[in-house]
């Protein structure tokens, strides 16, 4: 996930719903076309970002699980 980006989260050691409350945060202050890159360590996000990018309009460009990590990259409608 070597992807320039506007915004990074570190958001290890939150559990659901924190880890896309905090992203949903983080998006509205972004401009439409920025990229936020989310790391996070809940299981639950994997699906939570999937059904949230589906509802939203936000793109999930890329989605990876990396020991125990997972790690999100998104792209503002």
């Amino acid at each position: 996930m070597n992807v320039a980006v506007d915004l990074e989260l570190d958001l290890s050691g939150l559990v659901c719903p924190l880890p896309l409350l905090k992203t949903k945060q983080a998006l509205n202050r972004l401009n439409s076309g920025q990229k936020i890159k989310v790391l996070a360590t809940d299981p639950g996000s994997e699906r939570d970002f999937q059904v949230f990018a589906e509802q939203s309009g936000n793109t999930l460009l890329e989605m990876q699980h990396l020991d125990g990590k997972f790690y999100y990259l998104l792209k503002k409608r």
